[in-house]
């Protein structure tokens, strides 16, 4: 078993710790209490383009022709690693991500499964026979189309779910045949190179996956524009992966960039599940969260009821320490993104909304927020918090409703509480979104099915086999029988 340190870490390459003394170094602070939980050496440019070359020659000479049966292997095996280290991983993520200790737990337990996903799909990649006397003159041949491994990918990940979303883009890489260059987000890098030993210790040929930590100004650009990167899967803000889709020129491009999602109760819909589900629907993690339920439409005969439950249950959160079993809410990523937050909700108030409970931060600390009488400009509505705040909204009519949900840059995912399947399903039709939920909230999501928004949302699909149809390349192979 090999021993991980989290203390004091580099980029790996090829297998190796990367050092030498063109590198900076920057710690790695707790946005609890700002404790220093670990030290990173920051990669140069020149790293960033070793590391691709890497994973270039290593894709060309051993990973394309790596049998499915292996990678499966190598990806079950690395799912049983991490399983059998829950505990450790889950105390990073409160650590370094500020994650409540049992949430990184859940993490951990998808990141798992996410990864047993990937081990059954790398042995089900298949293409077809066209049947080619279905056109004049056809006949007397056969087509098939077969399914090929792009080469490599740059995976580019976001703090909030250093493992899971690091692993939707890693399995689905690996199941296909890919190599892979990772960079982290700068504020949770140690989540990423204690999965990247794992992944070197279930067997993955060395060189398959290697990892940057760095500064997205210094080595981020490199990633997207070298011509030897084949496929660039990006989770962030809709900002950057707009400019890196421009810079990505004819590179197939997955880009996850959040959301500012709407759930919608209407009065036949059952009132206490949907306040049980949307209090960890809109505050876990501290809403930072890209499908967390920041827009809560409420319809009028039933709003007063739904709000005062709401309260009542949203007031029992406990805040406090990541590390404590009983923390339901711990602190945002940093300091600047509360004040951001708290700052949203002033200019809220100031132009007419009123603070149902909440409100109140204290360093990186801030209380699971509920906002009334907002109005469709507030920041807190229409663009994406990404914090513990959300806004209940009345409404009369399904029309109404609707167009309120639509009326957003963002489609990602949306919540829709009735029990009447033909409204519900008149509704999701409707619902400019990547995905509508019935009587379950925004938030929830699988690691199985296709997942990804329209929009300022993003393109591509995540969810391993829809995201290895976009990790793989289609030819046709056409044969004329004697």
């Amino acid at each position: 078993m090999i021993s991980i340190n989290v203390k004091h870490v580099s980029s790996l390459i090829n297998g190796e710790e990367v050092t030498h003394p063109e590198m900076k170094t920057m710690d790695i602070t707790s946005p609890y209490n700002g404790e220093v939980v670990g030290r990173v050496n920051l990669a140069t440019r020149q790293d960033a383009e070793n590391a691709i070359e890497t994973a270039y020659n290593v894709f060309h000479k051993t990973m394309k022709k790596l049998p499915a049966h292996r990678r499966s292997d190598i990806l079950r095996k690395v799912g049983d690693l991490l399983e059998g280290r829950t505990e450790e991983f889950a105390k990073v993520l409160a650590q370094e991500a500020g994650k409540p200790i049992r949430d990184g737990r859940g993490e951990v337990g998808r990141a798992v499964q996410v990864l047993r996903f990937a081990a059954d799909e790398a042995k089900k990649i298949q293409g077809e026979l066209v049947p080619m006397d279905a056109a004049i003159g056809g006949e007397g041949r056969i087509g098939m189309v077969r399914r090929y491994p792009v080469g490599v990918v740059a995976a580019i990940t976001p703090f909030n779910f250093p493992l899971n979303l690091a692993l939707h883009k890693l399995a689905p890489a690996f199941a296909a045949g890919n190599t892979v260059v990772l960079k982290p987000a700068g504020k949770t890098p140690l989540t990423s190179y204690m999965l990247v030993k794992l992944f070197e210790e279930a067997g993955l040929p060395k060189g398959t996956l290697n990892l940057v930590i760095g500064n997205g100004s210094e080595i981020g650009d490199v990633l997207v524009t070298d011509p030897r990167i084949s496929k660039v899967s990006f989770t962030g803000s809709p900002a950057v992966g707009i400019s890196l889709r421009q810079q990505a020129g004819l590179k197939k491009v997955t880009l996850e960039l959040g959301s500012n999602s709407p759930n919608i109760i209407f009065s036949d819909g059952d009132i206490s599940a949907a306040a049980a589900g949307l209090v960890r629907g809109a505050f876990a993690y501290s809403g930072q969260v890209c499908i967390s339920a920041q827009r809560i439409y409420v319809q009028k005969d039933v709003y007063q009821e739904f709000l005062n439950l709401y309260v009542s249950l949203v007031e029992q959160l406990v805040i406090g320490n990541p590390l404590e079993e009983s923390t339901d809410i711990g602190p945002m990523i940093s300091e600047q993104e509360a004040i951001r937050a708290e700052t949203w909700i002033e200019e809220a108030v100031n132009a007419g909304a009123k603070i149902v409970t909440g409100g109140k931060r204290k360093g990186t600390l801030l209380e699971p927020t509920i906002l009334v009488d907002v109005t469709p400009e507030m920041k807190v509505v229409c663009q994406e918090t990404f914090a513990p705040i959300v806004s209940i909204i009345p409404f009369e009519t399904e029309e109404e409703v609707i167009a309120y949900a639509n009326d957003s840059d963002f489609g990602l995912q949306a919540g829709v509480f009735t029990t009447d399947i033909n409204r519900a399903m008149r509704v999701a039709d409707r619902l400019e979104t990547g995905g509508v939920w019935i009587n379950e909230t925004s938030t929830y999501r699988q690691d199985n099915y296709p997942y990804g928004g329209v929009k300022l949302s993003g393109v591509g699909k995540e969810g391993v086999k829809y995201a290895m149809e976009d990790m793989t390349e289609i030819k046709f192979v056409g044969i004329k029988l004697a």
